[in-house]
Formats: structure tokens, sequence, C-alpha cells
């Protein structure tokens, strides 16, 4: 047996050597027009004796700029038959971050049978060789599937197969979707595969909806009414030839839950949402790809957006004043105010129209953009005009009905006697529904406490009308200081103009009488 082997290994090395030989002859005896003919006649020869098929799908299409959704697709349609088939799997968190999805592991094969036909899937990526040591994947790093199947199963694979693993791609992500709260990120440095900052995510988790939010219920119910016209807007949206998204103006005092109202339209329509923090944003470029990273269903956010940048023309003022004063001098603290010129975003006005309704705002769809402020004064018109920010919801103070919700929410509690003062006083008085909720915050489990909060409400209304009231005079009281300052100096300046007039009549007199001519 040994002999045998030895036998067989020495046959196999002599093979080789002959193989190598034989190469080296070929390489260095025959025209190179001659090699790349034989080499093209064998590649057409093994292509035609090879009876599969091979087609390749990208992660991302359109020279990198949009995930592809047939990759997603394909990646939870082949997330069950991993976890029977693999041999090296992958495990993903979803949802209440205690379920697991399997999914094989790169260059991992598994088999798969459909109406009777065989096919094979794999999972690869392609990493650049030279790769610097980062947390983050590489930029250049490209993953695909590769699916595999006999030549005389085309039309089948083609025009039934891949689109069983569509719809089931899409019903399986349905099912294990996990919503997200997405950032930007304050000063992130690394790149996505487009270059430039991309999108972080955590799990969204807000418990906030329309049955907690403290709003008058006749203003939430026409609020969700406009929603679901949206979501359901999708054939409308074609019809009348506008991208299929819209856009919400939220303003009002700081406390009256415009960030609230964003966290109950994202779990009211199931949407993940997007905070986009434009000061970290580098220019109107990266503003545009990374809204090509949003995904449909999606609220994209920008709150404060009258303190975010400065997107009127006053900025331009600014630069300059700046340049001028670095000009000055050759300091450090100058050449650091250089630096920090330099970092500033430059992102536009113009950039931040095109973003929310230009050319490239259509690239996706079911997509809601939210603005809040809290100076809605402040805003330029042209960004908050019907047809970008389509509907303005006025986030008030606190009246009787939203006092009424959150009773209900922090108290379980739907009448009390004491309701009736506090009626008369939210009318009367200003506050925010969220210093209403925290003099509605339990301290304990008794069943006394409820009173005890109504009261301390009670109290803190009346101290807010106390000082409301104080606030008011005291302004009263400035503006009459005012305007009697006002009066002073222009009864002055009458005054000193009549003097100066006698003074002048004085002095003609006694040019005349001296006989003096000019």
């Amino acid at each position: 047996m040994m002999m045998m082997k030895g036998e067989m290994w020495s046959n196999l090395g002599s093979t080789m050597a002959a193989i190598m030989f034989t190469y080296a002859m070929f390489r260095q005896y025959f025209p190179p027009q001659v090699q790349d003919y034989i080499f093209r006649y064998s590649k057409k020869l093994s292509n035609l004796l090879y009876p599969y098929i091979h087609v390749t799908f990208d992660e991302y299409t359109g020279e990198r700029m949009k995930k592809s959704e047939a990759f997603s697709a394909i990646q939870n349609y082949l997330s069950d038959k991993s976890s029977s088939n693999a041999k090296r799997l992958k495990a993903d968190v979803i949802k209440d971050s205690q379920s697991l999805v399997l999914s094989m592991d790169y260059n991992e094969e598994i088999t798969d049978e459909f109406d009777g036909v065989k096919l094979w899937w794999s999972a690869n990526r392609s990493t650049p060789k030279t790769q610097q040591f980062s947390f983050y994947p590489a930029a250049d790093e490209k993953r695909f599937y590769v699916l595999k199947f006999h030549k005389r199963d085309r039309e089948f694979v083609t025009g039934t197969y891949l689109k069983h693993v569509m719809k089931e791609g899409k019903a399986i992500a349905a099912d294990n979707r996990q919503r997200r709260l997405y950032s930007n990120g304050a000063g992130q440095s690394f790149h996505g595969p487009r270059g430039g900052t991309t999108w972080t995510h955590v799990s969204f988790e807000h418990p906030a909806t329309f049955e907690t939010l403290a709003m008058d219920e006749k203003k939430k119910k026409e609020i969700k009414k406009d929603l679901l016209k949206f979501s359901n807007g999708k054939d409308y949206y074609a019809k009348v030839g506008k991208a299929w998204k819209r856009g919400y103006l939220l303003y009002g005092p700081p406390g009256t839950g415009k960030s609230t109202m964003v966290a109950a339209m994202a779990n009211f329509l199931n949407y993940d949402v997007y905070d986009l923090e434009l000061t970290t944003v580098k220019n109107n470029v990266e503003l545009r790809r990374l809204l090509i990273e949003t995904s449909n269903k999606s609220i994209i956010v920008i709150e404060d957006i009258d303190c975010s940048l400065d997107l009127t023309g006053q900025r331009e003022g600014k630069k300059k004043k700046k340049e001028e004063k670095s000009e000055e001098g050759t300091d450090p603290i100058s050449a650091m105010s250089k630096n920090e010129e330099r970092k500033e975003s430059e992102v536009t006005l113009s950039g931040l129209l095109n973003f929310i309704d230009g050319i490239w705002s259509a690239c996706g769809g079911e997509r809601i953009i939210v603005f809040t402020t809290n100076h809605v004064e402040k805003l330029d018109p042209a960004l908050i005009r019907r047809g970008r920010m389509d509907k303005h919801i006025e986030m008030s103070y606190c009246r009787f009905e939203a006092f009424k919700v959150l009773a209900k929410n922090y108290l379980d509690i739907d009448s009390h006697p004491l309701f009736g003062e506090i009626e008369r006083l939210l009318g009367e008085t200003d506050m925010t529904p969220a210093d209403v909720a925290e003099n509605l915050m339990l301290k304990s489990d008794d069943d006394e406490e409820d009173e005890a909060c109504l009261e301390s409400l009670i109290e803190a209304l009346k101290a807010a009308k106390e000082e409301a009231r104080k606030k008011a005079e005291e302004e009263a009281r400035l503006l009459k200081a005012e305007k009697e300052e006002k009066e002073r100096e222009e009864a002055e300046k009458e005054q000193s103009g009549k003097e100066n007039g006698k003074l002048e009549a004085i002095s003609a007199q006694e040019v005349k009488e001296n006989g003096v001519v000019h």
C-alpha cells in the first residue's frame, strides 16, 4: 500500500512537471497573437462544456450610490435557508434585542430547491489588498451574492424564481423589521461606502403615541388622517407628478412636545427616524449623499432649524468680518480662527431647498421631512412655504383638553373635583405640557398622591400666573418709562430749538444796529 501511494505521488509530480514544461515552451515559442487566439478558443470551448450560469447581485447599484433592494431581499430570503443548510453562519439581533436572525457567512454556499429546480447561492465579499486598520468597514469593500443554476432553467429562474425570492424576502423583512433611529452624528470622521459622513443607528424604542400625546383630540385626529392619506397615496402622488414625500413644520415654545410628536408619528406609521444634524454636514454634496442613504418609510427630522445653520445672506457678511480680523495679525489665535472657519458647514439655503424638494428628493419614496423650531418668524419664507412644508402644526401651551390626556397618562384618572379650578387656571395661564407633566409625576404609590399632584399643579399654575402678572407690570412700567424718556428728550430738543432761535434773532439785531454788511 505504501509503495502504491509513493508511485501515485511520483506520477503526480511527473505530470505536473510535464505540464509546467509544456506551458513554458508554449509561452516561449508561440507568438502572442496565437496564444490569445488559443486562450479565447479554449474559453469558448469551456463555456460550451460548462452547463451552469452565474448571476451576481451587488449590494450597491448606480456607482454605489444606492443600496440594492434585490440584495436586501435575497439576504432576508436566505436567512431561513441558511439556518438549516449552511455550516458557517452569522447572527444578527432584531426586534426586542432578544431575537436572532441567522445568515450564511462569507464564502459559504447553500443549496435551494424550488418547483423541482436546484439552485446554489453563495455569499461573497471583495476587500482591497491594501487596507488600513479601522473600526469601521472599508470604503472599497464590496459585498455580493452569486446565484448558480443550470442553463436549461434560465427562463424559469429569471421569470419565476427571482420574483418568488423578492416577494418572500420583502415579507420576511416586514416580519423581522426593527425600526431604527439614525443619526449622522457629531464629529464623526469615518467614511461610508460612498465617502463622507454616513448614518449610524440604534433601535428606535420611544414609547410616545398619539393616545399619550398631550394635544386637543380634534387636532390629533386631523394629523392622523393626514398621515394615513400620505402613506396610502403612492398612486395619487404618481398621478399628479409629485415625489412621494410630505413636509411638516412643528413650531411652538420649548416644552410643548415637538420631539414627542415626531416619535408619535413614527410609531403611528411604523417608520424609521433620521435625525439630521446640519452642523456636522460638510457641504451640499454630502447633504445629498445622506438623503440618498435614507430608506423608504422614514421620517427625516431637522430639529431647531432656526439654530442649525445661518441659511441667509448674513453668513457671507460674518465670514468676511472673520477674514478681515484674521488678516490684521498672524498671531496663533487668528490662525485658530481661520481653522475653525474652514471647519464650518458649507451647506447653503439653496442646497437645503434642493434636499427637500429638488430633483434628488425623488430618489426614493414615502418619506416625511419634519422641521421643528421655537421661532417660526426667524425662518426664511422660502424654506417653509406650502409645497416644502406642506402642513404647519402649532404646538401650543397646555390647555384643559391636553391636561386631561396627561391626567389619564400619569394619574390614571378621568375626573376629579379639582379639575374645575385647573381648567380655569389653564385658561388664564400659559404653561407647557412638559411643566404640567412634571407636576403630575407620582412620588409614591399612595392613593392620596393623586390629589397631592393636582394640588401641586394648582399651586404651580397660580405661581406662574402671578409671575406672568409681575412680568406684564414690569414690561408696562418699562414701556411707560421709555415713553416718558422719549417725551422728555423731545421736549428738551424743542426747548433747545426755541433758545437757539432767540439767540439767532438777537445776533441779527446786533448786526443791524452796528451796521455790519455782509
